[in-house]
């Protein structure tokens, strides 16, 4: 037996390589003067946060984007100097915090610039006005608008740093709806500048848009997913790297006869003798239960089926056809093994979902352990 790990032998491994490639790969397709904010809301995209944000900071990261002000905070505790973004936005209650940790919000709306500038008595907090361009989620419709920059500038508690919006396409910017989406955007630009506001900072652009559209670049990029090594279904890009590879171990095997079920509810069962390998990860890890009878792992650089109902710690994959495979064997849940590779797109069509649901679901108990 081999478990490299004290304790449970079960990891993902981050490639610190892999992930300043990938930056190197955004930065020069953008011009020199446009400036790269780092998404790295929801733990990193599930890479881990304390990990990754240091790697990008030293990489050359310009700003950093998270979703919520624990995050933010977060960075900050993790050393991170750099401007920051919280890109849902915050509320009155933040604005000590905003300020003592020097912290830039989303502004959505005027509801929510009442509510912070009622906080800020007498300073001023950082913000970016967030416009809705046509994704149909957060931030201030272009009617909209005018009225809010009306009230900002009377409220008098904002240093407006920015202007963004979002692609509704996070797959392929190149669509006809992405056009309107730009024509829109430039439309709000002039707007604001009419109203006589000049934010530096202006962006739009995705990590496709980053890469495909550079007249979407303005004044700064927010890449996310394309950091971690991994292509927006429909857009490829040659030359990443997956920053994540995620490893268990062999914790048990047993050679079992034809005919015995595997697992709850017996939804797989022997059809010839077999070899059976128990996995140390479960659905508590992340690992998705709709995997069960339908995914695979890596084994000896080999393909293994997933076999029975994915239980919380443990998941059994039949290796009768991998020759040699041993308790203490690694297995890769994503990522490669000697030729072999499973992506982590391809688990997220396995699940009926995407990579970004895959690697944001894993789970806090799985270490991430920095490699290179």
């Amino acid at each position: 037996m081999n478990f490299p790990r004290t304790g449970r032998p079960t990891y993902a491994a981050i490639d610190a390589a892999a992930l300043r490639h990938n930056f190197n790969l955004v930065r020069a397709r953008v011009a020199p003067t446009v400036k790269v904010l780092a998404v790295v809301k929801a733990d990193a995209y599930g890479h881990g946060a304390g990990l990754v944000a240091p790697i990008l900071d030293e990489a050359g990261a310009d700003w950093f984007g998270v979703a919520t002000v624990e995050e933010a905070l977060e960075l900050r505790n993790f050393g991170i100097n750099k401007p920051i973004l919280i890109l849902a936005g915050a509320w009155g209650a933040d604005v000590p915090l905003l300020l003592e940790h020097d912290l830039a919000a989303a502004l959505l709306h005027r509801e929510m610039a009442r509510d912070l500038a009622a906080h800020c008595n007498g300073h001023k907090v950082r913000v970016h006005i967030k416009v809705d361009t046509g994704m149909g989620r957060i931030g201030v419709l272009p009617p909209e608008l005018p009225s809010l920059l009306e009230e900002v500038r009377r409220l008098d508690a904002f240093a407006v740093e920015g202007l963004f919006s979002h692609f509704g396409n996070s797959d392929r910017v190149d669509r006809e709806y992405s056009d309107v989406q730009l024509r829109n955007f430039q439309e709000v630009c002039e707007v604001v500048e009419a109203a006589g506001f000049s934010p530096p900072l202006v962006h739009l652009a995705n990590s496709c848009g980053s890469w495909a559209r550079p007249d979407a670049h303005f004044t700064m990029v927010r890449p996310g997913i394309v950091l971690y090594g991994i292509a927006p279904a429909g857009t490829p890009i040659e030359g990443l790297r997956p920053a994540m590879r995620m490893v268990t171990h062999i914790i048990q095997l047993k050679n079992v006869p034809a005919e015995v079920p595997i697992s709850y509810g017996q939804t797989f069962v022997t059809r010839h003798p077999s070899r059976i390998a128990v996995l140390a990860i479960g659905y508590a890890d992340g690992y998705d239960r709709s995997l069960s009878n339908r995914g695979f792992v890596l084994v000896r650089g080999r393909r293994a089926p997933i076999v029975g109902t994915i239980c919380m710690d443990l998941t059994m994959a039949d290796v009768t056809d991998i020759p040699g495979a041993v308790v203490g064997d690694e297995v890769v849940l994503w990522g490669g093994q000697g030729d072999e590779e499973i992506s982590v797109t391809e688990v997220g069509d396995w699940q009926g979902s995407v990579s970004y649901e895959v690697l944001t679901r894993l789970g806090k108990r799985v270490p991430r352990v920095r490699e290179s």
